[in-house]
């Protein structure tokens, strides 16, 4: 075999050839497990490694299947070889292994072929030579192998540059001859070699002198190969081929002779230059990196001139341009690095040529740009922007040309040429390039593609319009209407400009004499317009740097006569505030630069701008807060028009307000007709001509207004009618001409609209904007106009039906407008009646009439409006009902309920959208308000109004629906505040109209003092409110779930009794009221309201409950009697926190104020409470309802309401099947609630104990089984017994005090009998017979109810059918802990009668008893005499027949009070030690189980007399199969481990010694439970080892983790430890670990094998080695060879590892012997698994 130097031989050999045979294992675990040893020990002893692995790599591949492991292990061998060790024979047969195997296939790049690779490379590491030499002989045109040759002379030269850059001739001497007969296929190989021994040289000549290495013949090869490359190889079709060529030449040119490399440039760069033709990012990279290198090579040579001139490199340079642009594209993508990378390498070019030919390429650049070619272009742009910093010297007097190139750029229309001139222009700048008209030029380019807009790029207007509008001659103007995006976005190209404008502005001085004042001519220009945020943020730098000196300002202004004049800037900048939440902050830009420009205007508003300016700032500050005003844009509108309407008094100066206007004219050319910055531009102009007196200039301009407005568009219509009410403040004859001359000229009658519908749907359109137009504009004329002067043309315009020819429209923006006037037309005649010219409108009826037609749906003329229109349309409707209903005259009864009918349903509109929703419903809430103020002559008939109203909207108050629900209290609150305060009579002393606190204490008497006042002043009586009815509503509102409508309730409560108490009583009122008690009432119901506004999170039961209080006292009886017969539809209410809320009060009144009631009141309540116990669904609302009718019995004459619930129990039975009614019987809830009361449930539970004493539980089922054929008769029955059941239920549930007692009184009986009978229903239920079982259940689940433990009812509910033994055994014993919890002293009774029950015949029985027993006595410290019965009969019954009573019984035992299972220890014991060794295994687990909680308190004299027997029952259960009992068993000897230090203590150890190895082993089990059990057992026994370097290891990361890989560092601690500290056992140990290889579980076997392995290799013993050295190796190699588990077989990779290293003096210099190789071939079939 092999030969050792040591007296401890251990066969290395053999060992190493088993690991190297494992290589080729099906498990890959196995393999990297035999492959990390290897590696490991190959540092030992390399030789012998190579040695195994040369013996079994003779037969290849097809022998060794998973040879690249194998070759993996050579590679790491060969390297950690000593140069002494070094062999060159004996390497060169791994050379030829190697290389056969790369050579026996055509692949390429195979795992295995990767790794034969390494051990050539390793080779060459060593044996640099040998290497070559090997692979030099397969270096052959004809051999296969050749590619993967040449990728290991690759990659040994990346290895090792240092030792093959002086071999570099011999490979290519070798290489050169085949490199004409490469295929295509291979060539990148060969090319890609090229490039990584060009690379070895270049990193060579760091350290070295080039020539050392690089002589003449290597030149003149590298000529050669350069120039076969070139010429062949470059001109492939392969593209891969291609650019792999290139880029090995690109490596080449810098080695190659200069000679060589002038001659090459011809056809190297056309070559390079054709991979830019190729749609590819890789092969643009690799060729400009050899362009890079190339032009490095060429021009920046130290050995000579230029080889290029400039006219050679042009082709070069005018191929990189494009490449510009599709790598800047790229950058912009995901995969931006290779763009980016290929970006700078263009620009590396460019500067190394611009270094070289600085004036050249400049001309060759500015060429390029006036060719306009957009690839082009841009690419010469980006270099010029790139060059121009590094080359500004250069190129200094060149300046005049780049202008004027840049100049020739400024009208391209290709967004990403606009964006790269952008930024050149901005380089420019920094370097003083924009002097001049020049430079303003160029900054209005800036100017203009700041404004360029997202959706087209930039404004498409003709040249003419643009120097129309500005005079001047615009050179940017597009010569193609369509955009050219390319690879730029419009964004881009705009953030690049603001940016590039702002960065000129701020950071270079020189820029401010150009920029100062010729930006303000930028603001003007329509086309500009985007950019007026940019242009003043600049405005504002430049002024703040000049530190807004006015003078200068002024004078700069007045230098230049081709600025805009102030008028026009003002009138710009005002209408472009309309939008206040702009791009850029535009609204702030613009105030700042109109507060900094000041002076350019009449003096006297410097001083008001100053002031108001920062306020509008102020306002717009915030944009986010902004957003949350629905009615920001009209605000921030109105203070525009206010901010002109103010500079123009502050002014007064006529001329300049003409001025002014004609600028304000002018504005209209700059907005297209759809822009909404019109409509300001509309009221600018209004608010100016109201403050002119030329009638003639402001007809002309109203004339402009009309015609340039766009009335298609509803903002732009709203904001001329708003600007023609703002003229008509000053001149409304002159307006109203205006719009008669329009409507004249319409011409289109309601029979031509018809016409129109069938012809020219655009023309009816027109037409309904055009009435929209002038109806709002007659609206808003007359809003304006003065009061004194309105009546006549608001009766003209309403009498001469002049208004109804504006009706006919149909779009909904039109309807919109049409409401809005005629509201406006109301609110012209309200404000001149608060002006004191008062006047009815006529035809009102009508007006509102078309009001409520306008507002519907109206689809016959096919417009159909949107949900959104129709809601918005609505919402307009209600205002203007409300502003018609509250002028003269007042509404009819018709006209009321017409109006009603037409908008009550809007409280039930969905919840969306929020914002519209919510303006809709408080319209209509103040149109009902306005109904009720002007629909009523006087008080009462204003109830009765009241009344109506309040009745309609109920439905809603009461709806499921929320926000329905909320809707309508609102409404309600807000009428009934209204009613107070027009209909209460009587003032106060401090003059408080209507009800308040002061009023309290006027004298009632004056309530009966009404006859003597006029009609109109009549109040309505308290009686006309009907309170009861009304009460009811909303105090079950007042328990609502929604805080806000529990809040509102109680202010209406609140309201409605204050109401009250202002108001007369009728004369037929019987009950007078306590005054001063209903005051407090109303006093303590206000300080409620109080608290609720203060903190609505307060206890709404609280709340409630003093609600109730108040309103119980403030009652009437007769009132009270109405509320309790209107209580039926309260207590049905729909939201279930309402309706408890009604029951409360109804109990609540009953309670306090029932004796006032008379028998018919009685009956009628109880009716009317029994149809609310039918009517609701909700078990938890009934049984409310239920105890109400108890109240109502309890609190008044019981006899009357029992008659009516019998009644109502006798007409259900004849009617109805009681059983099957839905929801339940309510008769039978109703005699729940009576059972809940002593005088009522003795006799009823007398009843049903009757029945039950003649009839047997389950006879009727006895009967009907038996008597099949009387099926009338057994359902009889039948129906008999389940009453029976139903009212034992009712009884058990009811909770009855009679009903109780008696069962109190035979509990134990009944619980016991309960029990006993769950084990015979149980057996009954495996036989197939259910309903005994469940009836039985139904029974136990009443009982439970019935003695109030729910907890048991819940044990029952629990798998209450299943018939698994465990499940019914459980649950008994679950039942038995209840009641041993709920009820101990009825215990020992169930006890006594259970005990006996064990001597039954019955196996269930007895079962069942042993069950509840085993909960029992748990609590039996108060059992006394019957203690020692119970022990006795547990103890005797441990032996029963039954498994489940043996475990059971001793469960029972074990389960005792911690005192008395002290005192019974013994006899515990005894039992345990028996159960131990039962044949059943879950007796076993109960037993190993109770002997953990025994010993947790018994006493060292109890324990020990046993311990030595428990401890071999315990270690004979630790290799059981049952994971549970295995970790139990564990855990019970660490247990038993704290009685190890009495007298039995050394016999104890000695068991706990010869039971640590199994331990350690199983700290490592498949079980988890097993895993834990083990480490806390560890660390309980660590003390009685003796040794504290155990408890040490108790507590470090390895222990405690369930990673194999800490735990196999444990087990080399505790090898360490056993063979330091424990050699005396180490014997003992190593015979149990051995015989653990044969455990039943694969992961035990690992765990020994690798701790058997780790003492031998850690021990210094020499008879360890000696004895089981060879042992252990035998089985290891066994156990690798012959094992079916993995792990296994990995563990003794490992575990021999562990050993080869150990022993490594003994084989560090052995050697495979050549008589061994036979055993390999064997040991690798025996592998093969």
């Amino acid at each position: 075999m092999a030969s050792s130097s040591s007296g401890n031989s251990v066969p290395a050999p053999e060992a190493v050839q088993v690991l190297v045979s494992s290589l080729a294992d099906d498990s890959p675990v196995v393999r990297e497990a035999s492959a990390a040893t290897l590696k490991d020990i190959a540092s030992v002893n390399p030789l012998l490694v190579l040695d195994c692995c040369w013996t079994v790599s003779r037969g290849g591949r097809r022998r060794f299947g998973k040879i690249a492991g194998l070759f993996q292990v050579m590679s790491v061998a060969i390297r950690a070889l000593d140069n002494a060790d070094v062999d060159p024979q004996y390497l060169a047969k791994f050379a030829k292994v190697a290389s056969a195997e790369i050579i026996s296939t055509k692949e390429l790049n195979a795992d295995w072929q990767k790794a034969a690779s390494g051990v050539l490379v390793a080779l060459g590491l060593h044996l640099p030579d040998l290497m070559m030499e090997e692979i030099f002989l397969h270096l052959s045109g004809t051999n296969s192998a050749l590619p993967a040759m040449v990728q290991i002379l690759a990659d040994f030269a990346s290895s090792d540059a240092i030792q093959f850059t002086p071999r570099l001739k011999g490979v290519l001497t070798r290489v050169l001859p085949i490199l004409g007969n490469v295929k295509d296929i291979h060539r990148p190989i060969f090319a890609n070699a090229f490039k990584s021994w060009c690379q070895a040289c270049w990193q060579y000549g760091v350290d070295f002198l080039m020539h050392t290495a690089i002589d003449g013949d290597v030149m003149s090869f590298l000529n050669s190969a350069f120039e076969l490359l070139l010429r062949v190889w470059a001109a492939s079709r392969d593209l891969k081929v291609r650019v792999s060529t290139v880029e090995a030449l690109g490596q080449m040119v810098g080695l190659v002779t200069r000679t060589q490399l002038k001659s090459a440039l011809p056809r190297l760069v056309p070559t390079i230059l054709e991979l830019y033709k190729k749609d590819q990012e890789v092969a643009a990279f690799v060729a400009t990196c050899s362009l890079h290198n190339l032009l490095n090579a060429s021009l920046l040579s130290e050995s000579g001139p230029p080889l290029l001139d400039f006219e050679d490199l042009t082709v070069i340079l005018s191929t990189l341009l494009p490449v510009v642009c599709v790598s800047n594209d790229n950058k912009q993508q995901s995969d931006f690095p290779v763009g980016l990378k290929t970006y700078n390498e263009v620009q590396h070019c460019f500067l190394t040529v611009g270094q070289v030919y600085p004036e050249d390429i400049f001309a060759f650049l500015l060429y390029k740009c006036r060719l306009k070619e957009d690839p082009l272009t841009f690419g010469a742009l980006s270099v010029l922007k790139h060059l121009l910093p590094r080359l500004s010297e250069s190129w200094h007097a060149k300046r005049p040309l780049l202008v004027e190139a840049v100049k020739s750029l400024l009208d391209e229309r290709d967004l990403a040429v606009c964006k790269a001139l952008s930024e050149l222009i901005v380089v420019m700048a920094s370097h003083c390039y924009l002097v001049g008209p020049v430079g303003e030029l160029f900054v209005e380019y800036l100017v203009r593609h700041c404004a360029v807009t997202d959706l087209n790029g930039s404004d498409t207007e003709s040249s003419k319009d643009l120097i129309k509008s500005t005079g001047t001659f615009n050179p940017f103007m597009y010569k193609k209407s369509e955009v050219k995006i390319g690879g730029v976005s419009p964004t881009e190209l705009r953030d690049t400009c603001e940016k590039g404008l702002l960065l000129i502005t701020v950071t270079i001085p020189e820029m401010e004499h150009l920029l100062w004042p010729f930006l303000l001519k930028m603001i003007i220009p329509r086309v500009y317009t985007g950019a007026v945020a940019t242009v003043c943020r600049c405005i504002s730098e430049l002024c703040r740097h000049k530190n807004t000196q006015s003078d200068i300002i002024l004078s700069d202004f007045k230098a230049r006569a081709d600025l805009p004049i102030p008028e026009d800037l003002f009138a710009r900048l005002v209408v472009l505030l309309h939008n206040p939440l702009a791009r850029e902050q535009l609204v702030t830009h613009i105030l700042t630069v109109l507060n900094q420009l000041a002076s350019l205007f009449p003096k006297n508003m410097i001083l008001f701008w100053q002031d108001e300016i920062p306020k509008m700032k102020a306002y717009v500050s915030d944009p986010e807060d902004l957003k949350q005003d629905p009615l920001y844009q009209e605000t921030w509108d109105d203070m525009v028009v206010n901010f002109v309407a103010e500079s123009l008094d502050v002014i007064q100066d006529p001329d300049w307000a003409i001025s002014l206007g004609n600028s304000f004219a002018k504005q209209y050319e700059l907005y297209s007709s759809e822009d909404e910055h019109s409509a300001l531009l509309h009221r600018c102009l209004g608010i100016l001509l109201q403050k002119v007196h030329d009638r003639s200039y402001v007809h002309a301009k109203i004339d402009l207004m009309y015609t340039q407005a766009n009335i298609a568009l509803p903002v732009n219509r709203l904001g001329l009618a708003k600007a023609m009410g703002l003229v008509a403040a000053s001149h409304l004859d002159t307006v109203l001409d205006k719009l008669k001359d329009i409507l004249d000229n319409v011409g289109d009658s309601f029979f031509k609209r018809i016409l129109s519908f069938f012809s020219d749907r655009a023309k009816m359109e027109e037409s309904d904007d055009i009435h929209a137009a002038l109806a709002l504009m007659y609206g808003y004329a007359a809003k304006y106009a003065p009061s004194t002067v309105i009546e006549a043309r608001i009766d003209a315009l309403v009498g001469t039906n002049m208004l109804s020819r504006l009706l006919n429209v149909r779009h909904p923006t039109a309807k919109q407008a049409v409401i809005t006037a005629i509201d406006l037309l109301g609110q012209a005649v309200i404000g001149a009646a608060e002006s004191g010219t008062s006047f009815p409108l006529k035809k009102r009826d009508v007006l509102l009439d078309y009001i409520l037609t306008l507002m519907g749906r109206d689809d016959e003329d096919g417009i159909s409006d949107s949900n959104l229109d129709l809601l918005n349309t609505q919402c307009l409707a209600l205002s203007a009902c409300t502003t018609l209903v509250s002028v003269e005259p007042k509404l009819t009864i018709e006209t009321r309920n017409h109006v009603l009918k037409a908008t009550l349903g809007f409280f039930g509109l969905p919840d969306d959208p929020p914002d519209v929703i919510n303006g809709l419903i408080q319209n209509l809430t103040t149109l009902l308000c306005a109904i009720l103020v002007t629909s009523g002559e006087d008080g009462r008939s204003r109830a009765e109004q009241l009344l109506h109203i309040l009745r309609q909207i109920d439905p809603y108050v009461s709806s499921s629906v929320e926000y329905q629900r909320k809707r309508g209290c609102l409404a309600a609150y807000e009428m009934l505040q209204k009613f107070r305060t027009i209909c209460v009579s009587g003032y106060c002393a401090l003059g408080c109209q209507g009800s308040c606190s002061h009023n309290k204490r006027i004298d009632r008497v004056m309530n009966n003092n009404f006859s003597n006042l006029p009609s109109a002043f009549i109040s309505p009586s308290r009686d006309a409110l009907c309170l009861g009815e009304r009460i009811m509503v909303y105090l079950s509102r007042c328990a609502d779930t929604n805080p806000e409508v529990r809040k509102i309730s109680v202010q209406i409560l609140d309201l409605v009794f204050s109401i009250s108490l202002s108001l007369p009583r009728s004369a037929n009122s019987s009950i007078d009221l306590d005054i001063e008690l209903c005051y407090g009432a109303l006093s303590a119901l206000e300080d409620v309201v109080a608290i609720l506004r203060r903190d609505a999170s307060l206890d709404p039961s609280e709340v409630f409950n003093r609600v109730i209080s108040s309103v119980c006292i403030l009652f009437t009886k007769d009132e009270l009697v109405a509320a309790l017969y209107s209580s039926s539809s309260a207590i049905c209410d729909k939201v279930r926190q309402s309706a408890e809320g009604a029951i409360q009060a109804v109990v609540e009144f009953i309670t306090k104020r029932g004796r006032e009631l008379n028998d018919a009141d009685i009956a009628r309540t109880t009716q009317s409470l029994l149809s609310a116990t039918n009517h609701v669904v909700e078990k938890y609302l009934r049984q409310e309802t239920l105890n109400a009718i108890s109240a109502l019995a309890e609190n008044t004459t019981s006899r009357i309401v029992f008659d009516e619930v019998l009644a109502a129990a006798e007409k259900d039975i004849a009617t109805k099947d009681v059983s099957r009614l839905r929801g339940g019987w309510p008769v039978q809830d109703v005699f729940h609630a009576f059972s809940q009361h002593t005088v009522l449930s003795h006799s009823f539970l007398e009843h049903i104990i009757s029945i039950l004493n003649e009839r047997p539980i389950f006879q009727g089922d006895s009967v009907k089984r038996e008597n099949s054929n009387n099926v009338g008769e057994s359902s009889v029955e039948d129906n008999v017994l389940h009453a029976a059941m139903i009212a034992l239920t009712a009884f058990f549930r009811g909770g009855a005090r009679v009903g109780k007692k008696s069962v109190e009184q035979t509990y134990g009986a009944v619980f016991a009998t309960l029990v006993l009978h769950l084990g015979i229903c149980h057996s009954l239920s495996n036989s197939g017979q259910q309903e005994p079982l469940r009836a039985l259940l139904v029974a136990f689940n009443a009982f439970c109810e019935c003695v109030g433990d729910l907890e048991m009812g819940k044990i029952l509910a629990r798998d209450r059918e299943q018939n698994e033994e465990e499940t019914w055994i459980g649950l008994i014993r679950d039942l038995a802990w209840c009641i041993s919890i709920k009820r101990p002293k009825e215990v020992p009774i169930i006890s006594l009668i259970l005990c006996k029950s064990l001597d039954r015949p019955s196996r269930y029985s007895r079962e069942a008893a042993a069950a509840a027993l085993s909960e029992f006595v748990r609590f039996s410290e108060s059992f006394g005499p019957l203690l020692e019965q119970l022990v006795e009969g547990l103890t005797r019954h441990a032996s029963d027949d039954s498994p489940n009573v043996r475990r059971l019984c001793l469960r029972g035992l074990v389960q005792m009070p911690p005192v008395l299972v002290i005192q019974y220890t013994i006899q515990i014991l005894s039992v345990i030690v028996a159960l131990l060794d039962d044949p059943d295994e879950s007796v076993q687990l109960t037993a190993v189980s109770c002997l953990q909680t025994v010993l947790g308190s018994a006493s060292t004299e109890a324990v020990e007399p046993i311990l030595f027997n428990l401890s071999v029952r315990l270690r004979n259960l630790q290799v059981c199969m049952n994971a549970k009992i295995r970790a139990n068993a564990f855990a019970a000897f660490g247990a038993i481990s704290t009685y190890g230090f009495g007298s039995q203590h050394d016999a104890f150890r000695e068991q706990v010694l010869a039971a640590f190895p199994r331990l350690v082993l199983h700290l490592h089990d498949d079980d988890l439970g097993v895993r834990r059990a083990c480490r806390n057992t560890f660390k309980r026994i660590a003390p009685l080892m003796e040794l504290d370097s155990i408890v040490a290891l108790a507590n470090t990361h390895r222990f405690s983790s369930d990673h194999r890989g800490d735990y196999e560092d444990f087990l080399r601690d505790i090898a360490k430890l056993f063979t330091q500290r424990m050699s005396s056992r180490i014997d003992t140990y190593m015979a149990s670990l051995i015989q653990a290889f044969e455990a039943p579980w694969p992961v035990i076997q690992a765990n020994a094998i690798y701790l058997c392995s780790s003492i031998i290799a850690m021990s210094s013993v020499q008879h360890i080695s000696t004895l089981y050295l060879s042992q252990v190796f035998g089985m290891l190699i066994g156990k690798i060879n012959r094992s079916p588990d993995a792990i296994v077989r990995a563990t003794g990779s490992l575990a021999l590892g562990l050993l080869l290293k150990s022993t490594n003096s003994s084989w560090k210099s052995t050697r495979l012997d050549p008589p061994d190789s036979h055993l390999v071939g064997r040991e690798t079939e025996s592998s093969r698994r």
